[in-house]
Order: structure tokens, then C-alpha cells, then sequence
């Protein structure tokens, strides 16, 4: 039996609706893009015991919101849908960092903030929507609401979850960023992503320095160089400081051991590609910022999210791990520092130094 006329146009405008937004996607750089029902997420009793275990740290925004994470409706009231993008933004090998010298992770190396990035072409995509669909309501989301992003990519059909915790194509590996675009009207769906590529490889996990990747698919942040150098706002713990190697903000370990993407190619668009002066730092130089100069430098960058506390006190840290013949001078000014974090990783700095003499 045919269905009623009312649900023939319905079917037919959601299907014209998706396509429209993956074609535009697709203009504006996205590598994957998929579409997904709005639902209560499966991953949510794992974020749950993820949580209860600990593992989430000093993260107390994930805690606080946590019941917000039980459905996308917490965002967008009569959420019906959910547009599922990548964004690609492996651009360029790092530089090896020599002594003195330290590394940020490829995603924020480009110095902006790529927030900003994604949020202006997920606007363009939203008018696209407002265009067929009088009167839709729409919201876009990159990583700073409590929504379970790489579940609904998976259930969008973009990838699997790796045993890193990060979503895996075949095609871009890893290296993309995954935003969102919730719409309260319905779209076509894709069938979600069934099959796992990681097989038997371990290479991942075997590779973390600080051992944070617990078990495959589970890491414990409270071990993670990511967080260590990013989230965490106090001293790092200082049997954690060896294993941070010359990670000045972030790390990409786990995902350039990952098979999936040795053949990674560079993406043509430059907006991401490496700033001189974060490929590598040079960690002497950030000393020498006040906190106007800091704010100057990185405030519209992701390296803001550290905050100048974070920065220094992750520069001494790398330099207590691998000295410098310049690495002395920088610690000494940075035992005058008002801040007594930085302040106490540049005496445990100093300590490394005459160690390694």
C-alpha cells in the first residue's frame, strides 16, 4: 500500500534536504559528512562508568553536564536530526624538535582556532537548510556542548571507533575534526558504520609513553599527555613529567603509530597547514611574555585553551626533559614568575638540567 501523499512529500523533501547539505558540506571541505537520527546514544552508560572510574580527571564540565549527554534534545529543543561532518586537517609532516625546542599538536599548530574555522562553514550549511525548510531550527556544534560527537559519526556511518578512541576512516584516518549540525526536521540517514578495521594492532597502545590508553577503546585522561598539557589547570604530577617528552601542548602519538594513517594525504587547503614558530617552539622565547604579550600572541589560537600558566609550566617541563644550552636562563627567568605553578615546574626544570650535566 502506498503511503499517504503528506508522507511522500515528506520523504521526498528530506531526501532533496540531505542531499543539498552533503553536496554543500562537500564544497566547503568536508572530507566525511553523514546523516543520523536524533536518539539516545548507546555510548552513554560508557561515558557513565567512564566517569565513575575517574578517568575524566579534573574535566568537572563533563561530570556537570553529564545527564545533558543522554540526548541531543539537551541542545536543540525538537531536535529530529543530526548532519554529521569531518574535517580533514592534515596538512604537513612536524619538524623534529631539537633541544630546546618542543612540539604541538598538528591540530593546533596552524595557530587559529579551528572553532572558529568550522563554526562559519556550519553556519553556511544552516542557511542552506533555512532555505529549503521554512522555518527549521538548527544548531551548530563543535565540540563544546555535551554531545557524544564520534557515537553519532559512527551511527552517521563516517567510521569506527579505534582502539585510541579516536573515529577511523580508511581514507583520512584520523586527522579530522568532527563537528555537528542538529536540525528538528527529518533527513535522509545513512546506515551506520557496523564494520572495525583495528584487527589484532596494538600499535597504540603499545606506543603511549604515559600508558593512558588503559585498555583498547578506554583512556584513562588522568595519564594522557593531551590532557596533562591542556586540561589540567594545577602541577602536572611529577611521575608523569618524564613520559611528556617534548609535547609543549597536545600530542599525537597514538595517531602516528595508527596504520590508518601512514597514507594519509595532505589536504590542498592551507588553513591548517603549520606556523613556523609552532613547528617546532621555541620554548625559551615564551618566557619572556607577560600576560598582555601571551594574550597577544595566542588568544585566537587553540593554544588560548592552556592559558599562560599552562604554556609555561609545560615549557619547563620539556626543558627539564630534554635541556638546552639556552634552557637555564629561561627556567631562572621563570623562577621570578608571579604564577607559583610555573614557578614550581621551573625549579623541577632546573633539577632535570643538572641531572642530565
Amino acid at each position: 500500500m502506498r503511503a499517504p501523499l503528506s508522507e511522500q512529500v515528506m520523504e521526498m523533501n528530506s531526501a532533496h534536504l540531505t542531499n543539498a547539505l552533503k553536496q554543500a558540506a562537500g564544497e566547503l571541505g568536508f572530507g566525511l559528512v553523514g546523516a543520523c537520527a536524533a536518539e539516545a546514544p548507546a555510548g552513554y552508560a560508557c561515558l557513565v562508568h567512564w566517569l565513575e572510574c575517574g578517568h575524566a580527571g579534573e574535566m568537572d564540565y563533563i561530570r556537570r553536564h553529564r545527564a545533558a549527554y543522554r540526548h541531543p534534545a539537551s541542545i536543540l529543543d525538537g531536535v529530529r536530526s543530526l548532519l554529521m561532518v569531518a574535517l580533514p586537517y592534515q596538512t604537513a609532516e612536524p619538524v623534529p624538535p631539537a633541544a630546546g625546542q618542543a612540539r604541538v599538536s598538528r591540530y593546533a599548530w596552524s595557530g587559529r582556532d579551528y572553532h572558529d574555522d568550522i563554526r562559519k562553514k556550519l553556519r553556511i550549511l544552516a542557511r542552506t537548510a533555512e532555505t529549503l525548510v521554512s522555518g527549521v531550527r538548527t544548531r551548530a556544534v563543535v565540540d563544546t556542548a555535551p554531545l557524544l560527537e564520534r557515537e553519532f559519526a559512527m551511527l552517521a556511518g563516517l567510521g569506527w571507533f579505534g582502539k585510541n578512541t579516536m573515529l577511523l576512516d580508511r581514507r583520512l584516518g584520523s586527522w579530522f575534526f568532527l563537528a555537528a549540525l542538529l536540525l528538528d526536521c527529518p533527513l535522509e540517514y545513512d546506515a551506520p558504520h557496523a564494520a572495525d578495521y583495528c584487527g589484532t594492532c596494538t600499535a597504540c597502545l603499545d606506543a603511549c609513553p604515559t600508558g593512558a590508553l588503559v585498555e583498547p577503546g578506554v583512556l584513562d585522561a588522568r595519564r594522557c599527555i593531551s590532557y596533562l598539557t591542556i586540561e589540567l589547570r594545577d602541577a602536572v604530577p611529577e611521575t608523569r613529567r618524564p613520559g611528556i617528552g617534548s609535547w609543549l601542548f597536545g600530542c599525537d602519538i597514538c595517531q602516528e603509530v595508527c596504520p590508518w594513517n601512514r597514507k594519509v594525504k595532505p589536504v590542498p587547503d592551507a588553513t591548517f597547514a603549520p606556523c613556523p614558530a609552532l613547528n617546532p617552539v621555541e620554548l625559551a622565547t615564551l618566557f619572556d611574555l607577560d600576560d598582555d604579550a601571551f594574550r597577544a600572541r595566542f588568544r585566537h589560537s587553540a593554544l588560548w585553551r592552556a592559558r599562560r600558566r599552562g604554556l609555561l609550566r609545560n615549557a619547563a617541563i620539556v626543558l627539564g626533559n630534554k635541556p638546552s644550552p639556552g634552557s637555564e636562563r629561561a627556567l631562572r627567568r621563570g623562577l621570578e614568575d608571579s604564577d607559583p605553578v610555573v614557578r614550581e615546574a621551573c625549579q623541577w626544570g632546573l633539577r632535570g638540567e643538572e641531572n642530565k650535566k
